[in-house]
Parts: structure tokens; C-alpha cells; sequence
């Protein structure tokens, strides 16, 4: 009798792919994870007969088992699993699974935002049949000159890999190219693998070495010597440096490495959105955020530098204010980066490589070296004369007033614990959380500003937690998001999910109605009022409660309307076993709490009859002036 071990296994492409996807893991650093560690699902009959068939067919407990997570809307599911990946360093991630047709497309804004913050997310949308046994089938577009086009093809601009599986053995190589792609610290972001509804079901006889455990490990590549001598010496040479530390310091784990070049030089340090949080707030050398939602130390600093040396940073126009901030006649850039593209933005020295090895090397190459006193001490009294004023936009003189936006964060700073984590990502919120915040952990700052997308915060806290289980997670919240996408608190209900949501209630698009008024838009149509006599929403303010809406959806509310309610709610709440918000109205914000902003190019219209919109024109012209091209 042979004793021979078979060499294949009979699986549908479906069952296949998801215990392909159980035997994935990272390793970076000598620390080993599993890849892809839930999948997240809303199933229509695109995909439930196919992956959802394929889910309940693995054993729960056993080594082929993908847990399911289900949800309420499809973008939801990649902001959770987008959340997730960011808080585990994009080590790990979520699969998301959906039909055909709307399920699909509603992947394409969460795949945007993956994409754009190069985090690693696997999409799963069903597609047409491979077949075509009735063409078309139920939710298939058309298109007249292509037979092989349909609405999946809206994620190819926003996926890093896209692939359609049409036969079962080209789930191979494509699988791996996934992989790969997720695992790639340059190339990651949505990942797209388009099922066909009958091949999902169509069975094959795989071989057993498609699922032998695969660990992906997540390089450093070091730096080429000969940049990094050349940016060394330009260091030495300059009178002025800036460092601008990115969203890169944190997916390379290089906060310390950061430190120990701030603590040898003397650089200061200012932070992107992406970044903040990657050098204590309190470190000699922290500056704080840069740019149109910067600090005034930061961006002093950033305007006089002479040198200015990006850290896995993309150099957005909000971080540049479009192209003013850095002004000194002969500034130039060194760019850590590891990306190419990135690494020669602004005309930078390019030192193409891991940040944390970049920062390593150049920190040896620069023992000895210093900044004078007199920079030190002058950056460093911009810095704490910017922390006083903090402290004085936090104060709550009267405890039995309705608190200020400001406020709100001061108080929210004194409650949260270090580990604890802020969530946000759209309104007028993360510039004031990039000017004033003062992160004491590198994990406690997620705010998602690549693409500020609306709606991101409350499935996105629901990925953190499941990605850091001991932290406390809240979720920052104005009322347009919560309009947008409230519906993953019933999942954080269902899998009893702790997350802190706050609601910020300010009766419209409160951060679009200020840029409105600053572009002679005079805040038309950002303001939740029925409308007036003359047509515009002028009227009197909707009778919304969404305090009582967030606890229909099972939720513990409590409503808080003076700094000292405020106070209460948030220890209950932080303390609380279940799931419990937070509802807030805040009070219009003291306008010497204001700082100046630098500028942010937004177009004002050229011609008008209206005087706001020709005053808004000519300050316009005034900054387009100042505008230059690093070259």
C-alpha cells in the first residue's frame, strides 16, 4: 500500500483564499504576526455563497480559521480595518468582503483613504460571473465598448494591486502579488482582489504548498552612503536646521531613534499631522505641528530655516502651507524617505531608506555636532512662550459655562491617560488638535488627515481597540460626521466593543462655514436651519436630537452643558465597563484664542458681485505672491 501524502487539496476558490489568508504572517524586527487577522463582511448574493460560505466552513478553532466581523455599511468596514492596521504599524490588517454592485462601490472612499495614508487593507468585492451564463446579471454595469469592465474597476485608481480572479488557479499568483503588496513598506495601501460570483464557488485542486505558513519579512533598507554623507554635510553647514518629522517615523517605529538625533544636535523638531506625537510634547527640541494648522514656534522656525530635513513626510500642501512657509532665500531640503518619489520632493537631497536606519546612521555621522545656543535658545523660548498660551486657551475660569471647542480638548487632555487614543479625522477638530494637542504616548495622537474623510472616526475607533484591547479609545466626532456614518456603533454594540464617541454638536459644517467666510463664500449652505424667506438656510436651527439618536442605538448618553458637566462625563465615561458617548455643545470659541494661520491655497472667484467675495479676492492675490517653487 502507497504511503504517499497527497499533493492537493480540493477547495473552492473561496475556501482556498481564505486559508491561503490564515497562513500569512509579518515579521519585522525579529517579532512574528499574523497578516490578515479578521474579515470584515456585509453579504448580498454576490458574495455570500462564495467567501461568506467559505468563513463559515473553517473551523473556529482550528489553523485554517478566519475570524468574521459583520457590519453595517461597506466604507465603515475599511475605516475599522484601516484603524486597525494603523495602530498595529501596519504590521497587520482586516479583509473587508462584499457583493457586486453598490456594496462594491461603496469600498471605493475607504480604499481612497488606505491608499492615500499608504495603509494596507485587503478588499474582497464580489463581480460578475466569469461565465456570463445570463448577461447582465442583477447590479452589473454595462458598457457598451468593453465586455470586461464594471464597477469594480472604480478601486483600480485607488488600490496599490488590482487583480480580477477569472479562473480559480489564477488566485495563485495573485494572492501572493496581494501579499506583497501589503507587506510592502513603499508600495502598501487597498489592496483589491475582484471575486467573480461563480468562480468563488468553482472548486479546484490546489497544491498543498499554497497554504504552508508564509512570513513576509518587513525590510530596513539602509541608506546609500553616499547620501548620507551628502546630507550630513549639508547639516554641518547649515546656521538654521529644521527637522519635519511625518507619518513614516511611526510606521517605522523611529520615534526613539528621532529623539536621540533631536538630544545629539540640538535640531528642532516640528511635526505633520501624520507625525505628531513621534517626539514627546515636552522634549526640549519639539516644536510642535507645522504649517497651516501649525504652532507659531513651528512655523517661525520653518520660515527662517536655511535647511529643512522631512522625515517620512509627503510634504502636503497643508504642511507647506501651499508653497509659503519656508521661506528663506536659500532654503534647501534633505528628505528621509522611504520612497523614491518622496525622497526628491521640494528639489530634497534624497536619502532613499527606512526611517529608523536613515535616522540611526545619520545621528553617528553627526556625534559631535550642535546647533548653536543662540538658535537653541531662541527656538526653545518660542516653544515654551507657545505651551503658556496653550494653557491659557484650556482654562476654565467658569466652571457653570458652556465650554469653548478649546475647552473641550483641555479637559479631554486632563482626563485621557497616556496610552489612551484620540480619534478624528474631518472638521475644524484637527487643527486645533495639531496646534494645541500634546500627545504623551506615540499611539495616543490617530488623527487621519491624508484624506480627512468624514465618518472615519467612530468604525476607526472600533479597529484601534480591537488592535490594543488594553487602551481606551475615544472617538472626536462634530455632528455633520455623525450624520455621515453613525452605523458602526451598533457593531460596536454587537461585539461589545468599548469605544468613548463624543459628539461635538455645532449645528452644521462649522470648519467649512469659517473657510467659506474666509473666501467670500459668506457661509452659504453650511449651516443645519431651515430655510428663511429669501431661500437660504438662514432659518431657525433644525430641532435635531442626536443625543437621544445615539442612545437609540445603544449607547449610555451623557449630555453635558457646562465645563464642569463636561469634566464629570468624561471620567464616568472613560471609567465605565460599557459603552457609553459623551454629548457636548460648545460654545463659540474665545477669538483670542485664535492664532494667526499661515495660508492654504483655496481658489477665490476671479469676478463677483458681491464685495466679500472681491475683498476675499484681493487678500487671495496678496498670498498667491508669495507662493515659490523649491527647485
Amino acid at each position: 500500500m502507497s504511503t504517499t501524502r497527497p499533493s492537493t487539496v480540493r477547495l473552492t476558490t473561496a475556501q482556498a483564499l481564505i486559508r491561503f489568508l490564515a497562513h500569512q504572517y509579518t515579521e519585522r524586527d525579529g517579532q512574528r504576526q499574523r497578516l490578515i487577522t479578521a474579515c470584515w463582511g456585509i453579504f448580498g448574493h454576490g458574495n455570500v455563497a462564495g467567501i461568506g460560505q467559505a468563513l463559515l466552513e473553517t473551523d473556529r478553532t482550528g489553523p485554517h480559521h478566519l475570524p468574521y466581523a459583520q457590519g453595517r455599511n461597506e466604507q465603515s468596514m475599511v475605516h475599522a480595518a484601516v484603524g486597525y492596521a494603523r495602530q498595529a504599524d501596519r504590521l497587520q490588517t482586516h479583509a473587508v468582503t462584499t457583493s457586486i454592485g453598490p456594496g462594491a462601490t461603496n469600498l471605493v472612499t475607504g480604499a481612497a483613504l488606505a491608499t492615500i495614508n499608504r495603509l494596507p487593507v485587503l478588499l474582497l468585492p464580489g463581480d460578475v460571473f466569469a461565465t456570463r451564463p445570463a448577461d447582465p446579471v442583477l447590479q452589473q454595469l454595462e458598457v457598451p465598448y468593453a465586455g470586461d469592465i464594471n464597477v469594480n474597476d472604480t478601486l483600480r485608481p485607488v488600490s496599490r494591486y488590482f487583480d480580477r480572479i477569472w479562473r480559480p488557479e489564477q488566485l495563485i499568483p495573485a494572492a501572493v502579488q496581494a501579499m506583497r503588496t501589503l507587506t510592502d513598506p513603499v508600495d502598501t495601501g487597498a489592496v483589491t482582489l475582484a471575486l467573480p460570483q461563480d468562480v468563488q464557488a468553482e472548486a479546484y485542486d490546489w497544491p498543498l504548498e499554497f497554504f504552508t505558513d508564509r512570513t513576509w519579512h518587513i525590510r530596513r533598507p539602509r541608506p546609500d552612503t553616499g547620501e548620507l554623507e551628502t546630507a550630513a554635510h549639508a547639516i554641518r553647514n547649515a546656521t538654521r536646521p529644521l527637522v519635519v518629522a511625518g507619518g513614516g517615523v511611526h510606521h517605522s517605529a523611529a520615534e526613539n531613534a528621532l529623539a536621540a538625533l533631536a538630544d545629539t544636535t540640538g535640531i528642532p523638531v516640528a511635526e505633520t499631522q501624520a507625525g505628531k506625537g513621534s517626539l514627546p510634547w515636552d522634549h526640549p527640541c519639539q516644536l510642535g505641528g507645522i504649517g497651516h494648522t501649525g504652532t507659531p514656534a513651528a512655523n517661525t522656525a520653518a520660515a527662517e530655516a536655511d535647511l529643512v530635513i522631512g522625515v517620512g513626510t509627503r510634504w502636503t500642501d497643508f504642511t507647506t502651507a501651499s508653497a509659503t512657509l519656508f521661506a528663506h532665500p536659500g532654503v534647501r531640503f534633505v528628505n528621509l524617505n522611504i520612497a523614491g518619489p518622496d525622497a526628491h520632493k521640494l528639489a530634497g537631497l534624497p536619502v532613499v531608506a527606512d526611517a529608523r536606519a536613515a535616522l540611526e546612521e545619520l545621528t553617528a555621522r553627526l556625534a559631535g555636532h550642535q546647533v548653536t545656543t543662540g538658535h537653541r535658545a531662541q527656538y526653545r523660548h518660542a516653544a515654551d512662550q507657545w505651551q503658556s498660551t496653550v494653557d491659557e486657551i484650556y482654562s476654565t475660569p467658569h466652571p457653570d459655562a458652556r465650554p469653548t471647542q478649546h475647552q473641550l480638548l483641555g479637559i479631554l487632555e486632563e482626563v485621557m491617560h497616556p496610552r489612551d487614543v484620540l480619534v478624528n479625522a474631518a472638521g475644524s477638530l484637527p487643527g486645533d488638535l495639531h496646534r494645541l494637542w500634546r500627545p504623551r504616548d506615540p499611539h495616543q495622537y490617530h488623527v487621519e488627515y491624508g484624506y480627512s474623510c468624514m465618518g472615519y472616526e467612530i468604525p476607526a475607533a472600533i479597529g484601534i481597540r480591537l488592535a490594543a484591547p488594553d487602551r481606551e479609545v475615544f472617538a472626536l466626532v462634530g455632528d455633520g460626521t455623525y450624520l455621515m456614518m453613525p452605523t458602526e456603533l451598533v457593531t460596536a454594540v454587537q461585539e461589545n466593543i468599548k469605544i468613548i464617541p463624543i459628539l461635538i454638536q455645532n449645528h452644521g459644517y462649522a470648519s467649512i462655514g469659517n473657510l467659506s467666510e474666509h473666501v467670500g463664500a459668506e457661509r452659504y449652505g453650511t449651516a443645519y436651519r431651515h430655510r428663511a424667506a429669501d431661500g437660504t438656510y438662514t432659518g431657525d436651527p433644525l430641532p435635531l436630537d442626536l443625543a437621544s439618536n445615539l442612545a437609540s442605538l445603544g449607547l449610555h448618553v451623557l449630555r453635558a452643558d457646562t465645563t464642569s458637566q463636561l469634566r464629570a462625563a468624561l471620567h464616568t465615561a472613560r471609567a465605565a465597563e460599557h459603552r457609553t458617548a459623551v454629548y457636548v455643545e460648545t460654545a463659540p470659541a474665545d477669538p483670542k484664542a485664535l492664532t494667526a494661520q499661515p495660508w492654504w491655497d483655496v481658489p477665490v472667484a476671479a469676478e463677483s458681485t458681491r464685495a466679500a467675495a472681491r475683498n476675499a479676492r484681493r487678500h487671495y492675490e496678496l498670498h498667491k505672491r508669495t507662493q515659490r517653487r523649491h527647485l
